[in-house]
């Protein structure tokens, strides 16, 4: 993985890529002398493209799967469906405002940007935990192994798309 110019996303994406079993490499320079916001969206949106065009019609997949993470004291619920609507619920309260320069407002605008572009339904609620740093990993971390398990070919599904009416 190279670098979204933005340290903290950085290290964020390194966890998702690994916890999902991903091969992703990011090169992204923005506007971070204005601030983060618009480079960590915009990683969140060409993710989602590209996940969306890596998964083409989703023929066999999984589609949902949930997974919950502890990170310390941290404890975070990841759920997805990769159902072509996207819709995303982030509760995680308490956080403080910054770690370290990142502002944690702008993890809710990468998941925003990601499951729009992607076409993906996410909810992130957070279980447990005080400390922001380790609040986000096991938020980056469960939606790695969220993504994993749902998009993973599903052997009882025999390469059909993974919908009723045949169509996500």
């Amino acid at each position: 993985m190279r670098s979204a110019g933005v340290g903290f996303l950085d290290h964020m994406l390194t966890l998702l890529v690994k916890n999902a079993g991903f091969d992703m490499t990011v090169y992204g320079k923005g506007d971070t002398y204005v601030d983060d916001h618009h480079t960590v969206e915009d990683t969140g949106i060409v993710f989602g493209e590209v996940l969306k065009k890596a998964l083409g019609d989703k023929r066999g997949i999984a589609r949902y799967a949930d997974r919950m993470i502890p990170m310390d004291e941290a404890l975070v619920l990841v759920a997805i469906d990769i159902s072509g609507r996207d819709f995303v619920l982030y509760d995680v309260s308490g956080l403080k405002e910054k770690v370290g320069t990142f502002d944690t407002e702008l993890v809710s605008e990468f998941i925003r940007g990601f499951a729009r572009a992607a076409g993906i339904t996410i909810h992130v609620k957070k279980l447990a935990g005080d400390n922001s740093h380790h609040i986000l990993e096991a938020v980056f971390k469960a939606l790695g192994r969220a993504l994993r398990d749902a998009t993973a070919l599903d052997d009882r599904a025999e390469g059909e798309i993974p919908s009723t009416k045949g169509v996500l």
